[in-house]
């Protein structure tokens, strides 16, 4: 679990800065403020769930359990389905794909409580 979890929090922090950076400057002339500020969103809870997610990487060593592997897995699937939603919708201009975004929200929040309930099962 160290090991995936750790590569997918690589990724996605690489991927985060490149598209913050693209948003930043190849997309402020293509997209309306409204969807360059959707773009950000997307942005920001994906590089924020990175460091959650490294977390776990780190945590995985010295907790291992299924509660630690179900939140890496929960914010693994909350940021390619929440952020990425949010990319394809602001990219694509197809709003139905907004549809996709809460259960990327839900994901993170499964995610936040797999680890809580980690945390409160610590002898």
């Amino acid at each position: 679990m160290f090991r995936t979890f750790l590569m997918f929090a690589a990724f996605f922090g690489f991927t985060g800065v490149t598209l913050g950076a693209f948003a930043a400057h190849g997309l402020k002339d293509r997209l309306s403020a409204d969807y360059l500020v959707v773009f950000h969103t997307g942005v920001t809870y994906q590089l924020v769930h990175t460091l959650a997610l490294l977390a776990v990487a780190l945590l995985a060593v010295q907790l291992p359990g299924r509660l630690i592997g179900y939140a890496g897995i929960a914010f693994i699937m909350g940021i390619l389905l929440f952020s990425g939603s949010l990319y394809l919708l602001t990219l694509t201009g197809v709003s139905k794909l907004g549809i996709i975004t809460p259960f990327g929200g839900l994901a993170f929040l499964v995610g936040w409580f797999c680890l809580g309930l980690a945390a409160w099962r610590i002898a």
